[in-house]
Parts: C-alpha cells; structure tokens; sequence
C-alpha cells in the first residue's frame, strides 16, 4: 500500500480570489512505514503574498524570486503521487489549491492522479469531537514531538502528519499486540488445541453508535467515507 502524506504553503486562504501554492511537499509510506523518499519545492507565485499568511509559514516573496513556477514541477509531483493514497490534514483546502494549479497547466485533475484522498482533520474530528483537531493539538495528544515546528512548513508538517496518521490508525495494526509468540514457544504452542473462536455480534446500541460516527466521517470528507460503502 502506497500512501503519500501531502502538504502545500500558499499566498493566502482562497484560491479563487488568485492566491497561489509557495511550497509543496509529498512524503511517501508503503505499508505503513516511512521510505525517507520525498519531494519537496518552493514555487514562485508571480504575486504578492498576504502578511497573515507570511505570519503562518515565514516564506516571503524575495525568497521566492528565484524558484520555479508550479508549471515547471507539475510533472515531477504529479508523477511521485501518481496511484498513491494521499494523505492530507484539511483535505479540501490543500487539493483546492492544487486543482487550480492544474487547471491553468490544463492537466488532470488531483484526483485522477491518485487512488483517493484521506482527511486527517476529519478523522480527528470525528473520533475528538468538541476538541481541538489542528495538527499541534493532535502532536500534543499522541505524544509526537513537534518542537522543531516554530512556523508552518510543508514538509516538516508532512513528516509531523505522517506520525499523527499512524496514531490515528493504530487499531488497524495492533489487533495483535500482546499476542505475539517467543520464538521458543512456538512448538509448543503449536502443538496445543486451538479453541474454538467466539463470535459476539454487536447489539443494536453499539451497531447505531457505529452508523453515527460513519456519518459524522461521512459528513466532514463530503462523501469520502469509504466504511459505510456496502461490499459485494
């Protein structure tokens, strides 16, 4: 499984009053652990950058003079995520401003690049509703260290969000735990009789409790909830 952690700067907040992506980074994870294979850029927006903005990400516009337009690495980061799981904390805002980039290059939309888009935001808010679901709050609750993290940056934000994920996931590969066999027990153990498993169905209670927190997923990723969708 290749999944891409994804994280843009950009001019301001909305893409549709022209503002631009400064910096992009993409970190990849197959199979749940970090590759250390990545990419990262600075873009020259071609346009001035709002200072609440600057405040945020510390990148000012004579830092961007010389770097290349979004034009110019399109290609490149559309090839690293190309069939990947892209991994985004605040999805919509990321691939909003990602999808105007592509539409001026009158490429493919985000979407048709990778096999789908997981918003860690709405994960969060769904499983700590009533809190605080920024990436610092989440860092803090799972107990990653982002002390080097002073500004927003992409890629530092990329491998912070990447820990974060793997928290946020964590039932999905430690059903095991505490299960697992020295090596010199497993004759033994192999030898013994294996008991006869138990089904508990879950009753009506908890299986509504479930219904409603996939709706709640349902309702922050706009219809990317993948849970609820029926299997043949």
């Amino acid at each position: 499984m290749r999944q891409i952690i994804l994280d843009t700067e950009t001019t301001g907040l909305d893409p549709a009053q022209g503002h631009r992506i400064i910096e992009v980074a993409a970190v990849e994870m197959i199979n749940r652990r970090l590759t250390g294979n990545h990419l990262h850029r600075y873009v020259n927006p071609d346009r001035d950058i709002d200072a609440g903005a600057m405040q945020v990400h510390g990148i000012t516009p004579e830092f961007l003079q010389d770097k290349p337009r979004f034009g110019d690495i399109a290609r490149e980061f559309v090839d690293f995520i190309d069939g990947a799981e892209l991994i985004i904390h605040n999805a919509p805002f990321d691939v909003g401003f990602l999808n105007m980039e592509l539409r001026l290059l009158d490429m493919p939309l985000l979407t048709s690049c990778c096999s789908g888009v997981i918003d860690t935001l709405a994960m969060a808010k769904a499983l700590h509703p009533g809190q605080r679901n920024n990436l610092d709050a989440l860092c803090k609750r799972y107990a990653v260290d982002n002390t080097a993290r002073t500004l927003h940056g992409a890629l530092l934000d990329c491998e912070l969000l990447a820990a974060v994920y793997l928290a946020l996931t964590r039932g999905q590969e430690s059903l095991s735990i505490g299960l697992e066999t020295p090596r010199s027990e497993t004759g033994r153990v192999a030898d013994r009789p294996r008991p006869t498993a138990v089904l508990l169905p879950a009753d009506a209670e908890e299986l509504a409790a479930h219904a409603a927190l996939l709706a709640a997923i349902a309702k922050e990723s706009k219809g990317e909830c993948l849970w609820g969708a029926e299997t043949p």
